[in-house]
């Protein structure tokens, strides 16, 4: 089987320029890019915003963008793929690399601009990029090990500031999240954790009765919780088929379920085809491609 060393999967690379010279473009893969120095425009799937130094923004596959540079700028970018979470990487902690890029995937409140909002986590994920860029560089013992809990951990800053973003603007606070948007984001960060997104959990934790949250969350939603949660988890699965090589059992112990046949026979509901079969079609799409 083919192996992959860190360097063909994360790839840094620097850039600085007066004058922006690409023009608008999109990715199969993930770019942290860090404001270095410099000032002007980020325009993120058509929408514009302004950069300043140590900014720090988030580009996920398929999003379109460019820059537009009134000051000389210097940028850097952290470059990543969904082969970083594949059994043909040695690297460690692979599945919670993964629920940290699902997260970022499916949560609803990213928006173009500065991922961050605290600065005490923007001076953590400052230092962690100054340590990544001398551990890249040097390539002593265990850097590949140093690099990708490294990143794993700036991922784990950018879900948490993008979590919190809705309560800020800058240093200031604005509208609280409504109720179901509370309940919605606790059931996302938690759906790896069954006993979480139950609804006596649930009920507990936003200080309802468990008939009158189910009541509110199918008024709200058109769904039950279960059928929320057990549609989100599909979701990650079928992104699991298609961008890891986890096995089916891998799979349903990662989400909580009791075993493979329980997943497949859930799975086969919404798909209408087992995992397995997915999975085959998914591949052979891909080799057709």
């Amino acid at each position: 089987m083919t192996r992959y060393s860190l360097h063909e999967i994360f790839v840094v690379d620097q850039y600085s320029s007066d004058n922006w010279e690409k023009e608008p473009h999109n990715h199969n893969y993930f770019e942290i890019i860090f404001i270095e120095n410099g000032r002007g425009y980020h325009t993120i799937n058509g929408i514009k915003t302004p950069y300043h130094p140590k900014n720090i923004f988030l580009l996920a596959p398929e999003d379109t963008h460019h820059f537009e540079v009134l000051q000389p700028s210097t940028f850097t970018y952290f470059k990543f793929t969904e082969l970083l979470f594949s059994s043909k990487v040695n690297l460690p902690d692979r599945k919670y690399w993964l629920q940290r890029i699902e997260q970022l995937l499916h949560h609803p409140n990213i928006i173009p601009g500065d991922v961050i909002c605290k600065e005490d986590d923007r001076a953590i994920v400052w230092d962690i990029h100054d340590l990544v860029l001398k551990e890249f560089e040097n390539e002593k013992i265990y850097y590949q090990e140093i690099i990708s809990n490294a990143i794993s951990t700036i991922l784990s800053l950018i879900v948490r500031n993008i979590s919190e973003k809705h309560n800020y603007e800058g240093d200031s606070k604005v509208a609280s999240p409504s109720k179901i948007d509370q309940i919605l984001s606790h059931i996302r960060q938690n759906v790896y954790d069954n006993e979480r997104t139950k609804i006596n959990f649930l009920s507990n934790k936003f200080n309802m009765s468990q008939s009158s949250i189910s009541t509110y969350f199918r008024k709200k939603t058109g769904e039950s919780i279960h059928q929320y949660v057990t549609k989100y988890k599909m979701k990650l699965v079928e992104y699991r088929l298609q961008h890891t090589e986890f096995t089916i059992a891998e799979i349903a112990y990662q989400l909580g379920y009791t075993d493979e046949s329980h997943l497949t026979k859930t799975f086969k509901k919404y798909f209408n085809m087992s995992p397995k079969q997915y999975r085959d079609e998914v591949s052979t799409s891909s080799v057709n491609d």
